[in-house]
């Protein structure tokens, strides 16, 4: 393959000697298995299990049992080869890298049988030089080891104590000592996903030819002085000068809806600089901020620097500027031990509201720009404003970050260390450092990310004794947690970027776990910092079983994805909820049995003779008991916002376990895989609205507060209703007088006792009645219809089969369902099966005769398409 030059950076009237240029060697690759047995052609960036598919050598590792069939592919080692020719005498160059974005993971790279170098990370670039190896032909070799095989080799070299755990739980169907390779954790399984170690290149992959010096990095800070009330842009420029004499030459940057056309002279002396650059934006000009979605504008800048260099060199970067502020609040709450916990952006609290992200692919050559655009859209169309990266996938991808940047979405960024301890010899230490380096240059640049993290869950694992280690080795796991978590990986984050906070765990005590030496005896204390909580057991109706804590940055239940995702990946003898399939899917011991013991408290099980049926129904079931439950603790947790309860309370921040799947199976998500919605992610919509209602008992008194996300005060009047489910007359109905809801509280805002309240009601007991309530100002609605029931819906009374019927039309690009019920019907369910868009709402109460819902496609459809798809389910049809 003959490959020309491309001009990276253009030259300003210069020789050719001056000039950079990158060669892309992206695209046809050759490997082979390790005896040479497979040879075929395979894609970069891709990996070798995605090569094998696209060659028809394996079906759909998602297929079935797949997982456990195609273990074979990730105990081979894998070759990349690609054969190139260079289109100009490479010798005139001064130096000449080798550079990969990305290489998953344990490699030796030989370029014309010549080793260059060894890679060991999946999450670092590497560059390798080549000044002396390139030749007009060449052929590049990327010899990768098993990262299995590898992790195993590591971990039994470690001989002087124990790094837990050793393997996950065998139902995961996993690999061991993941720990050991600095991978993707989740690619050797998890708890919702399978094991699928990949090999392969897995991101951009080049070479670059250069004379004078080369932009490596390219990153900008705002900064606010607060004293003088101004922006200030810390702009840094990393260079490597070949050239043995002094570079000069000037650096121009310009803002122009700022006003600003700065020029700075530079010089750069010979080896790796980097050059500061400051911007002073003058006070008179107004500079809007970023604001999380819900609370404003994402406005950017575009910004362009350009560097003259001696001799007509010259580098441009282009990029969009956000400006915003950061703070991470700990400091005394009256009536309450412990410290705050929250966010301020722009120096306004802001109640985090959200999920936790998980890769959306074993695969990351499959995860395209419109998968990434589907999936985070769909998390603003939730009223969401926050995500956590989780510290077991990857650090994504730089379009994830900038459309983050551009629909609002606040990021909570993990470091990639998850639910487990970790190694600190030398060779790992170091690989650790130049990863930290890497993606803090990286995604530094970016508003949406508000704090970095630096574990999921690794100072409870070690503090809460969930090893079962030796207590005579205690105090050397705390040593390497803090070499590892605070003199490594903290001073690189504070070294790189003083604009947000870094929290070295999660859950974690924040300023408490500082005061006593990094690490608490108890993370999971409820006055300091986060808490993750899980309780599957529990009535998840009763909200006494939630922590009043001050942020969750963890929480959740399992259900299963619907029929129409399943499908794909299955057969007729799968469809049973005990089948082996089903069994296999769950990777969480006891899982699918817990979800059915969830349901059972509220809802009876699925009884019918049709075995297909009877598992559609439980599919739908795990559903609706999942949202119930994530409604009524994510509920809790906003209610909790503005008291103190027992000394507790102050919650500011729910960020519910998890928002997306990374295959067909039940998992803790409110987004299948694919992008469809469960009925989580609908009532996500609801539950996180800017005003919302809550309706709680206790005591056989019914409690409503109001929480309000808005920046001002708001007059309005609250509605509670009474409706039998026998009929779909309503019984009675109460309003109360205006009044005002402050902004960013929340507020009690109506009690009364059951009893009274039915008394009022002819005919109603709490068997037979449900209430309902709403936020109105001059008859318009303000939040959500949020409803309360008053017993077990399994001891419903007056609960009818509804005959629900669609009269489907179009208008424009959107689809209207105009729905007519002959009953009153719980969790009504419209389903148009592997159809894929999204409902404007979905799982609802169906009180009234008549509904109009709309249907959003993501690809082109037809009204005939939509009617031949559509299925309807409410609760009493599962009867």
């Amino acid at each position: 393959m003959l490959l020309r030059l491309l001009l990276l950076l253009a030259p300003c009237g210069a020789g050719f000697a001056t000039k950079v240029v990158s060669i892309s060697l992206r695209g046809n690759w050759k490997i082979h298995s390790g005896n040479g047995s497979l040879q075929l052609p395979a894609a970069v960036p891709g990996c070798v299990h995605s090569a094998l598919f696209n060659k028809r050598i394996i079906k759909d590792p998602y297929y079935r049992f797949n997982n456990l069939d195609y273990r074979w592919i990730a105990l081979d080692n894998w070759t990349y080869i690609k054969k190139f020719k260079l289109h100009s005498d490479m010798s005139t160059w001064s130096k000449v890298n080798l550079v990969f974005e990305g290489i998953d993971t344990v490699a030796v790279v030989l370029l014309n049988s010549v080793p260059i170098g060894k890679t060991d990370n999946m999450f670092r670039r590497y560059s390798f030089d080549i000044t002396h190896t390139v030749k007009a032909v060449n052929i590049i070799e990327v010899r990768f080891q098993s990262p299995v095989v590898y992790a195993n080799q590591r971990s039994e070299r470690h001989t002087a104590y124990w790094v837990p755990p050793n393997c996950p739980p065998p139902v995961q169907d996993g690999e061991c000592h993941v720990n050991f390779i600095r991978k993707m954790q989740c690619s050797f399984g998890w708890d919702w996903g399978p094991s699928f170690p990949t090999q392969g290149i897995w991101k951009d992959v080049r070479i670059e030819a250069y004379n004078v010096c080369h932009l490596n990095y390219f990153m900008f800070t705002p900064i606010y002085d607060n004293y003088m009330k101004t922006w200030n842009l810390k702009i840094e420029s990393s260079f490597d000068v070949v050239s043995s004499k002094l570079v000069s030459g000037e650096a121009i940057v310009a803002i122009p809806e700022l006003n600003i056309q700065q020029t700075n002279n530079i010089e750069l002396q010979p080896g790796e600089r980097t050059v500061e650059l400051f911007v002073k934006i003058d006070k008179a000009i107004i500079v809007e901020t970023w604001w999380p979605h819900g609370h404003g504008n994402q406005t950017g800048y575009n910004m362009s620097v350009i560097f003259e260099l001696d001799g007509g060199l010259r580098f441009e970067k282009s990029a969009k500027v956000y400006f915003r502020t950061v703070e991470l609040v700990e400091e005394p709450i009256q009536n309450s031990p412990g410290l705050s916990f929250y966010f301020k952006i722009n120096g306004l609290p802001i109640f985090l509201k959200g999920s936790n992200w998980i890769p959306a692919d074993s695969f990351q050559d499959r995860v395209t720009s419109a998968m990434l655009r589907l999936l985070l859209q769909s998390v603003v169309d939730a009223n969401m404003n926050a995500l956590r990266v989780w510290g077991g996938g990857v650090y994504e991808q730089d379009e994830f970050y900038e459309l983050c940047d551009e629909l609002g979405i606040m990021i909570w960024q993990d470091f990639m260390f998850a639910c487990a301890l970790y190694p600190t010899d030398k060779d790992f230490m170091d690989s650790v450092r130049e990863e930290v380096t890497h993606q803090v240059r990286r995604l530094k640049s970016h508003p949406s990310i508000i704090t970095w993290s630096g574990n999921n869950e690794n100072e409870a694992a070690l503090m809460m004794g969930w090893y079962d280690t030796k207590p005579g080795y205690l105090q050397t796991y705390i040593k390497d947690y803090v070499t590892l978590y605070v003199k490594n990986i903290r001073t690189i984050v504070l070294e790189g970027d003083q604009t947000r906070p870094f929290i070295t765990s999660s859950p974690t005590n924040g300023a408490k776990t500082i005061a006593e030496g990094w690490l608490s005896p108890n993370p999971y204390d409820l006055n300091y910092g986060d808490v993750h909580f899980y309780d599957y057991v529990t009535d998840c109706w009763n909200w006494r079983t939630f922590p009043k804590a001050r942020f969750v940055s963890e929480y959740g239940y399992q259900s299963w994805p619907s029929f129409s995702t399943l499908e794909k990946v299955s057969s007729e003898e799968d469809w049973s909820y005990r089948s082996s399939f089903a069994l296999h899917r769950q990777h969480l011991i006891n899982g699918n049995n817990e979800m059915l013991h969830q349901i059972e408290l509220h809802f009876k099980l699925p009884n019918s003779t049709d075995q297909l049926r009877r598992f559609k129904d439980t599919l739908y079931l795990t559903q609706v008991m999942q949202a119930q439950c994530v409604k009524t603790e994510t509920e809790f947790y906003r209610r909790s916002r503005s008291e103190i309860v027992n000394g507790k309370g102050h919650t500011m921040g729910a960020l519910y376990w998890q928002l997306n799947d990374i295959w067909q199976a039940p998992s803790w998500s409110s987004l299948e895989y694919g992008g469809k919605w469960k009925m989580l992610h609908y009532f996500a919509r609801h539950f996180f609205a800017p005003l919302l209602l809550v309706g709680f008992e206790d005591k056989d008194m019914l409690f409503i507060y109001g929480a309000s996300d808005l920046h001002s005060d708001q007059q309005m009047m609250l509605t509670v209703r009474v409706h039998t489910w026998s009929s779909l007359e309503l019984v009675c109905s109460e309003s109360t007088n205006p009044f005002v809801i402050k902004a960013g509280e929340s507020v009690l805002l109506y009690t009364k006792p059951v009893p009274e309240l039915l008394k009022g009601c002819p005919g109603c007991t709490r068997q037979s009645c449900v209430v309902s309530f709403y936020l109105s100002t001059d008859g318009e609605l303000l939040s959500p219809i949020n409803y309360h029931f008053l017993s077990s819906l399994k001891n419903a009374k007056g609960l009818h089969k509804a005959n629900i019927t669609a009269t489907i039309s179009q208008q424009g690009d959107t689809f209207v369902f105009d729905l007519k019920t002959s009953a009153v019907a719980p969790f009504v369910w419209l389903d148009v099966g592997s159809i894929p868009g999204r409902f404007s709402d979905n799982g609802f109460l169906m009180t009234e005769k008549t509904r109009t819902v709309f249907f959003y496609p993501w690809k082109p459809t037809s009204k005939s398409e939509l009617e031949q798809s559509f299925h309807v389910t409410s609760l009493a049809d599962t009867y």
